[in-house]
């Protein structure tokens, strides 16, 4: 697939409300990375993601997909050239990738990641 899936988080206002629910509803291993207060979601097989304490006390906790690509910038321009609304990035997250959020012509949120890790 040119394009896959590759990460869903979910941005909370109660976060610890959240990490206990999710805990407790589905078999998933959540690993906190201290350094970016956040926490990964593993599913096992599948698509994984994480967990964060929303930015934005006006937007509603709410779960956003990310979509692998190859050059975040290229990627975040083409979005924007086809009508999106860049609402953040490109971003950097050290050590791990770049990201981009937008918001599509239809006013649907996605997100873009580019990783900079081993596999990518």
């Amino acid at each position: 697939m040119a394009n896959p899936f590759v990460h869903i988080e979910l941005s909370a206002h109660d976060l610890a409300k959240a990490k206990e629910f999710y805990a407790r509803l589905f078999d998933w291993k959540l690993e906190e990375i201290p350094q970016f207060n956040y926490t990964m979601i593993g599913v096992g097989e599948g698509v994984g993601g994480g967990m964060m304490t929303s930015p934005n006390p006006n937007v509603p906790s709410h779960w956003l997909p990310f979509v692998g690509v190859d050059d975040i910038h290229a990627a975040t321009e083409k979005a924007r050239g086809l009508g999106a609304n860049v609402v953040r990035g490109p971003m950097e997250v050290p050590g791990a990738g770049w990201f981009t959020i937008f918001i599509d012509p239809t006013g649907a949120t996605l997100g873009l990641w580019q990783s900079t890790g081993p596999s990518g």
